[in-house]
């Protein structure tokens, strides 16, 4: 079976006219993007997504001593992850005493996760 194709001189576009009109424009605005595209990039790091799931499926605050040994990773670097979690707005922290008691803001991951669905 044979195809015939016609083919047609190139045409020249004036200046600043567009080739084509979009054919799907965003839903998401640029705010919204901005905040989601921080909260992708937080969770985007193995250990912080690791990190995010047990502090969910925790029943309250873990205490940064318990999660320490969960990971392969030196207390400062698992300190940094959690810091990068919290600057996100995905985790906060609880102070008591020397130690620092994490868990998840409970609709921290909605917008995103609402998204992505």
């Amino acid at each position: 079976m044979s195809v015939d194709l016609e083919l047609t001189p190139k045409t020249k576009r004036a200046a600043g006219e567009p080739c084509c009109e979009p054919v799907v424009y965003p839903e998401v605005q640029r705010e919204q993007a901005i905040r989601m595209a921080e909260v992708a990039k937080a969770v985007g790091d193995p250990i912080r997504l690791q990190l995010v799931d047990v502090l969910r499926k925790h029943a309250g605050k873990v205490c940064v001593c318990e999660l320490v040994p969960l990971f392969d990773i030196a207390q400062p670097t698992l300190s940094h992850h959690l810091k990068k979690l919290r600057d996100a707005g995905i985790v906060d922290s609880e102070r008591r005493g020397l130690w620092a008691y994490y868990y998840v803001i409970p609709d921290a991951l909605e917008e995103l996760s609402a998204w992505l669905s």
